[in-house]
Formats: C-alpha cells, structure tokens, sequence
C-alpha cells in the first residue's frame, strides 16, 4: 500500500518550485528582498511581534 504523504510530495515540489519562480519574477522587478523585512514579517506570522508597514523606496 503506498504511504499517502509520498503522493503529496510531486504537488509539494511543484508548489516549490512555482513559489522560487515567483520570488525570482519578483526580485527581477523590484529587486532583492531585505531578510530582516522578511524575518520580521515571519515573526508577525509566528504571533512574535506587531505588523509594521515595510518602508517603500
């Protein structure tokens, strides 16, 4: 019988590299993201911290 989470994984590597392609879209666009914004935002997600606006160039 075959393990239901390994019929997942093809979905999951397709979701992942669906996401690389548009972070790399995006980066192209509007250049590469600061990681202390991104830490931050993930923070927020965790309930880490309050969600401040990211400053605009």
């Amino acid at each position: 019988m075959a393990d239901p989470a390994s019929d997942s994984l093809p979905e999951r590597q397709l979701d992942r590299d669906q996401l690389r392609e548009l972070i790399e879209s995006a980066e192209a666009e509007h250049g590469p993201v600061d990681p202390a914004a991104v830490e931050a935002k993930r923070a927020v997600l965790r309930g880490e911290a309050h969600s401040s606006p990211l400053p605009h160039e």
